[in-house]
């Protein structure tokens, strides 16, 4: 990979990549947790449950594990309690990374197209970078429930190129997790990850990436407007 990277388009995750939400939807846990009777994983460990949806964040902390189901009509009563209390308080504790708002004026000097895609349900996307000032940088948003598949499936990208009418190549994803790269990696695309998100609890530099960035701001110091 050479740098600068020339690019038409920068597509970016919102949960550990723009926004620090792990807070908020620690927060709703706890809360959900509490209203079952049942004990809470710690914040640390939430942080390693997010970036799959809700609902696997859901069954992550009802069960321990990464993988396992819970009971199903556990399941039901708790995913209900969540979405009301994380819909409740979704930008109580979240805010940008150091570097984002930089990193996203930057972008839109460079003069390519900016979008958002994240697995977070539109409920509770639009919300979020509205409250928290960051909606209108993004010319398209796309979150979990937009498409029939979300990231790491390589649709939510392949439409952002349509949409942008540029090639797969074109298009840099940034994200700081393993669905990041597996959704670029089978779009074509390029990609960059943030090393301070929610990769499971596992550093970035293991994954199949162009570049870890320490900020979005010098993630565009390593891209060029595509003439």
């Amino acid at each position: 990979m050479n740098f600068p990277l020339p690019i038409k388009a920068v597509v970016i995750d919102l949960d550990g990549t723009l926004l620090n939400t792990a807070p908020d939807l620690a927060h709703a846990a706890e809360l959900m947790m509490a209203d079952l009777g049942l004990p809470c994983p710690s914040l640390a460990t939430i942080a390693t449950y997010i970036g799959n949806g809700v609902s696997r964040l859901v069954k992550r902390v009802l069960t321990g594990e990464m993988d396992a189901e819970p009971d199903a009509a556990l399941f039901e009563r708790a995913i209900a309690l969540y979405q009301k209390h994380y819909g409740e308080h979704v930008s109580l504790h979240s805010r940008p990374y150091d570097g984002v708002l930089e990193g996203l004026d930057a972008f839109k000097t460079m003069g390519v197209h900016v979008a958002c895609i994240t697995n977070k349900a539109a409920a509770f996307t639009h919300p979020l970078l509205k409250d928290t000032g960051l909606f209108d940088y993004f010319e398209l948003i796309l979150s979990g429930d937009s498409l029939p598949k979300r990231k790491p499936d390589p649709l939510p990208l392949l439409h952002a190129c349509e949409f942008f009418k540029v090639q797969p190549s074109e298009l840099l994803l940034i994200g700081d997790s393993l669905n990041d790269t597996q959704a670029a990696r089978a779009a074509g695309s390029p990609v960059f990850c943030v090393p301070y998100g929610y990769n499971r609890g596992r550093p970035v530099s293991e994954l199949d990436l162009d570049a870890v960035v320490p900020t979005l701001a010098e993630a565009a110091k390593l891209v060029v407007k595509k003439s």
